[in-house]
């Protein structure tokens, strides 16, 4: 066999500039899409058929099934989509990978396209000096997709001669011809192939070429494809190593979809691919099993099949696939589900005034996940809160007020393309009134932190309130608990209608007690019934409840204008 080391350093410098241009292509494709492309993931509903075209479109445009479902786990992990709402999409992304198939195998191998390579890289060039940020983009593009189709032609070039080499043939014909075992052989194969090339279409151009150059037959080429399809899952679950359990779900998810396709596919195997065989006889009047220059493109339709058909079965049956991720990976006894966006949805809308009424549920349901925060406020002064306990109570506050942060902006962003629709008057001044209160909600959240690091610095420096002064501050917790309620509940009313008496009465309440307990404080400091900076450390938190329960009136507040 003559095939050197150095041989072998070109086969891997083409594998490496078809991944280099792959990647480079993606990412400028990204950069031209900008934000368009987190609003298209953004249209998440419980259409599942809808997420299923968002699936597919996106890793279309991008050519990267890995970047779409890492996407879709960032914004299953920032808690802005549910599980069950990133399936469908998931699914799409494993169809919209298929194209780079067709691509590779129309282009790259029908055509001679690397003889235009040298020109568009010539054009590309100024383009990526130009100062604008668009131009540059497509520079970049022109130039990712003339690396990639260089790098497939020197692939093509670089993988020993058959016919000057018939060892290597038969070292691989006695791995091709024990029927099921060589499928799996090849489907192992595959799958390790790409995940150690982090790339499903470098792991395809690769599969292309080997079966180009007669070293596998197309049924073990299939296998090696189905394997792709699982090797491919693993980019997305890596990067939802680090996220939260609905992160890691969406992440399995992927994999659980492709091992139950693979698993269908294993059983009717040979007729399966007895179908993409007539398919491709049709459109080329050729075979794959006889002629191997039709070897890539019945691949193509062999891929393309499978995940349609495997996308097409299984949407039907995306609670099941979910029911089994949590049963995976359940749920912990200190953990739980992230709040999310349950009413509304961040891209297109219905009419303004449906909206209005869907943006209302979501902040109604915003209010009480803020309510529950005060709750994990008020067990940090629970006297059988050990250290351990402490930490992880203080941890799910922060969790919670991040998630707040997100969830305004999300609740925001949507009443403002509300803003933009018809209205009438009455429907502005609800619109203007709910982008009030929901800033007032998030105020409400960052009120809560405040009175944790309070309470989480009092901790820290080893001290303790007396039991006078925490039988007051439980006082005036009850009271803050007791004007969140009446929050709440006037948010629940469909009809705007709002008990703003109730509201105002617990508004004065807190403000009376708070003057009545700073006064209190003074006298108490004065004359050394607990130290100085035991005292500030009180009335800061009587001050943050105060500022609590404005933020809460002006809810009310909001809600009584309109």
């Amino acid at each position: 066999m003559d095939y050197s080391f150095y041989d072998f350093l070109r086969l891997v410098g083409s594998l490496s500039m078809f991944l280099f241009g792959m990647k480079m292509m993606s990412e400028a494709l990204q950069k031209v899409a900008g934000s368009k492309l987190k609003d298209i993931l953004g249209v998440m509903t419980s259409n599942r058929f809808f997420g299923l075209l968002t699936g597919f479109l996106v890793t279309t445009v991008i050519q990267s099934s890995s970047a779409t479902t890492v996407l879709v786990v960032s914004f299953v992990n920032a808690g802005l989509i549910s599980l069950s709402e990133s399936i469908g999409v998931i699914m799409g992304a494993n169809i919209g990978t298929t194209v780079t198939g067709w691509i590779i195998s129309i282009l790259g191998f029908s055509a001679d396209i690397s003889a235009l390579a040298l020109p568009a890289i010539g054009i590309a060039l100024p383009l990526i000096f130009s100062k604008r940020n668009t131009l540059h983009s497509w520079g970049e593009f022109l130039m990712g997709i003339s690396l990639l189709f260089m790098g497939l032609d020197f692939l093509k070039a670089s993988v020993p001669n058959i016919s000057n080499s018939p060892d290597i043939l038969s070292f691989l014909q006695s791995y091709t011809e024990n029927g099921y075992l060589s499928i799996l052989l090849f489907l192992l194969i595959g799958t390790v192939l790409t995940i150690v090339i982090q790339s499903s279409s470098a792991t395809m151009a690769l599969t292309f070429v080997m079966c180009s150059q007669g070293w596998i037959p197309f049924e073990m080429a299939a296998a090696m494809v189905m394997g792709e399809n699982i090797g491919t899952t693993v980019t997305a679950n890596i990067a939802a190593s680090v996220g939260n359990i609905s992160a890691r779900r969406a992440a399995l998810v992927h994999l659980v979809f492709n091992l139950i396709g693979i698993l269908w596919l294993l059983i009717l195997f040979y007729p399966f691919t007895d179908l993409v065989e007539y398919v491709t006889v049709y459109i080329s009047g050729s075979s794959p099993r006889t002629n191997i220059e039709e070897i890539p493109l019945a691949l193509a339709v062999f891929h393309s099949i499978f995940n349609i058909s495997n996308a097409l079965i299984f949407i039907w049956f995306t609670r099941f696939i979910e029911r089994i991720v949590m049963t995976l990976l359940p749920k912990g006894k200190e953990e739980e589900e992230e709040f999310h966006l349950r009413f509304i949805t961040t891209g297109m809308l219905s009419t303004s005034e449906l909206s209005q009424l869907q943006a209302k549920k979501e902040i109604s349901f915003f209010a009480t996940h803020t309510r529950k925060m005060f709750g994990f406020v008020r067990s940090l002064t629970k006297e059988d809160v050990t250290d351990a306990d402490f930490e992880k109570i203080y941890a799910r506050i922060e969790k919670y007020e991040r998630i707040s942060d997100n969830v305004e902006m999300e609740i925001a962003s949507y009443l403002s393309k509300v803003n933009q629709g018809k209205l009438s008057d009455l429907g502005r001044s609800r619109n203007k009134a709910m982008l009030k209160i929901v800033g007032e909600i998030e105020s409400i959240g960052d009120a809560n932190y405040s009175v944790a690091r309070i309470l989480n610095r009092v901790r820290s420096q080893k001290m303790e309130f007396t039991p006078e002064l925490k039988s007051k501050i439980e006082l005036m917790f009850d009271i803050i608990e007791k004007a969140l309620n009446v929050m709440v509940d006037n948010l629940s009313n469909d009809d705007y209608s709002c008990d703003i008496a109730a509201a105002n009465e617990c508004e004065s309440n807190i403000n009376a007690y708070r003057n009545q307990e700073k006064a209190e404080n003074f006298e108490s400091v004065k004359n050394n019934l607990y130290p100085y900076e035991m005292g500030v450390y009180f009335t800061d938190i009587l001050q943050e409840c105060e500022e609590l329960g404005d933020y809460v009136i002006n809810v009310s507040e909001a809600l009584d204008e309109v």
